[in-house]
């Protein structure tokens, strides 16, 4: 009993201290990915009329951003797995951090065109390669938690990302708009933190001298004893992966989210302005209010999933709530005050999905054939994200 005491203790104190080190750096890094992601859609609310540009413009350069993203994530996220998290990982943030401040200084566009093809090759294998790099480090019992701090980090960026678009796109400084330095501002935190992140990080527990070494021998073998009984029910290849039912079937749920809730992520503060007819500053507000309902569905939705070790109902339920606030936009359009509560309600409870769905293939798979799905299910979307963007022209 005092053995098996020890050890719960060693646990304890080995997940916690894994917590506290690693993800509220994960958190950050994730929240810089995702501001120079979407800072485009707040930046188009004057870029596309300084520019001249039109809807399908800029709905063309947001498209041009998954070509390269789509090619790299299978790839980049097996080089997680086999490589060096860190040292990718790193390369993609200072990559991706260089393209978003030249982006700043673009006038024609086939510059905006250029510099979006170039961000999705910097980012590409960005969000599989987090994924994947949690799985090093936690047990299947707290990685709807884990993944969950992770992924609040989209809502956190929307929360500061977007008074601080607001506040940027009404400066002019040296002669140059407030949406360039939008890009020029948000990109040189993704080149430092990239650095940073040579540093800090540590790919393998193996390997982590700021784990005490029960912790440490203790972490590696719970880690090693969930994959060895993955391989005792199926040892999976890449190519047995992709053909998997299960892995299939993952593929068609994130493509059926992706659609209903992807398409007003480039959108959504053009269209609250010319809904609401507010201010810059006013919709940029407007926006923190999804982000914090997304944040506390996020952190709720993973605690209670890993708390009953229960994952469909709690991935299903956020998006048939945030379905039905979508659906009622038909009903509600006419009404500019409950369209835009069913917009941004519908918006923020979506977001609870998506921890809950990234923590499944971990439960079937490991190692590189979970990477490979990882980059695969994350893939599937974009070719749908591309052709609405592509193809469609805002009223």
């Amino acid at each position: 009993m005092t053995l098996i005491s020890d050890l719960a203790e060693v646990g304890i104190r080995a997940r916690r201290r894994v917590a506290y080190h690693l993800l509220p750096f994960v958190f950050l890094i994730y929240v810089v990915n995702y501001i120079d992601r979407v800072n485009v859609s707040f930046a188009n609310l004057r870029m596309s009329a300084d520019l001249g540009f039109s809807d399908r413009v800029y709905g063309l350069g947001v498209g041009m951003f998954y070509l390269t993203y789509v090619l790299f994530e299978i790839p980049g996220a097996i080089i997680v797995e086999r490589w060096s998290a860190r040292k990718w990982i790193a390369r993609i943030m200072i990559s991706w951090g260089v393209v978003t401040i030249l982006t700043g200084f673009i006038h024609s566009a086939g510059q905006f065109y250029a510099a979006r093809f170039f961000l999705g090759l910097a980012e590409a294998s960005f969000f599989p390669g987090m994924i994947v790099y949690l799985t090093h480090w936690f047990c299947s019992r707290d990685r709807g938690r884990a993944i969950a701090c992770l992924y609040t980090a989209v809502p956190t960026a929307s929360l500061v990302g977007s008074p601080i678009a607001g506040w940027l796109l009404g400066v002019h400084w040296w002669q140059l708009a407030g949406w360039r330095w939008l890009f020029i501002l948000e990109g040189i935190p993704a080149v430092v933190i990239g650095i940073v992140t040579v540093f800090y990080l540590t790919d393998w527990p193996s390997q982590a001298r700021w784990l005490l070494d029960d912790e440490r021998r203790w972490l590696v073998n719970e880690l090693h004893g969930e994959v060895e009984a993955k391989k005792r029910i199926r040892d999976y290849t890449i190519t047995q992966t992709f053909c998997d039912r299960n892995v299939l079937l993952l593929i068609a749920c994130w493509f059926l989210a992706a659609s209903g809730y992807l398409g007003n992520i480039y959108w959504i503060p053009t269209f609250v302005k010319r809904l609401s007819g507010f201010s810059d500053w006013g919709v940029t507000s407007l926006l923190t209010i999804p982000a914090l309902i997304g944040i506390a569905g996020m952190l709720a939705n993973g605690w209670h999933s890993d708390r009953t070790a229960e994952r469909r109902l709690h991935a299903a339920i956020p998006l048939l709530v945030g379905a039905s606030m979508f659906g009622a936009l038909i009903v509600t359009r006419h009404n500019l005050t409950l369209a835009v509560a069913c917009l941004l309600f519908g918006t923020g409870c979506y977001q609870a999905f998506y921890p809950i769905f990234w923590s499944i293939p971990t439960m079937i798979l490991s190692e590189s054939a979970a990477a490979a799905a990882f980059g695969l299910i994350n893939s599937i979307a974009q070719p749908w994200r591309l052709s609405r963007t592509l193809c469609d022209r805002f009223p």
